[in-house]
């Protein structure tokens, strides 16, 4: 995955294995901290995430013309931001990749998934709080 450092803006390209670790950065060797928005992934990122992050991935399944994938875009945030180091969480949009929503069958969205060593853990569709999502997290962390 590609991570800007906040201190040059250098794209670093770091594995998912340490994603949710702090790493450094290859040009100025400032800390790069771990994720603490939702990452936008494609197949080729989902696919690494999923199987080699060493800690519980939530996905959250949306589109862009779904009005509660939007109502619930703050609550995503607010656990990826809660679980910095701890978690992961990608967003994967149904509309460009429908393929990946296939393969974990999800028919309404949005729809959340919380994976950990590539294992689904906990599914669920439809608004959720921040609160409840970061539990979710915790406790596939457990």
């Amino acid at each position: 995955m590609i991570r800007v450092c906040p201190s040059c803006q250098k794209k670093n390209r770091v594995a998912a294995r340490h994603a949710g670790s702090r790493t450094r950065c290859g040009a100025c060797k400032a800390d790069l901290p771990p994720p603490a928005e939702p990452i936008d992934a494609d197949p080729d990122l989902f696919e690494e995430v999923v199987r080699d992050a060493e800690v519980p991935v939530l996905v959250d399944f949306w589109a862009a013309w779904c009005a509660p994938c939007r109502r619930a875009a703050p609550e995503v945030h607010a656990a990826a931001e809660a679980t910095a180091g701890r978690a992961l969480v990608l967003k994967v949009d149904t509309e460009r990749y429908p393929d990946i929503a296939g393969a974990y069958g999800v028919q309404a969205i949005p729809t959340f998934v919380v994976l950990r060593r590539g294992r689904t853990v906990r599914r669920e569709s439809g608004l959720v709080p921040a609160r409840q999502l970061v539990a979710w997290l915790e406790e596939a962390a457990a």
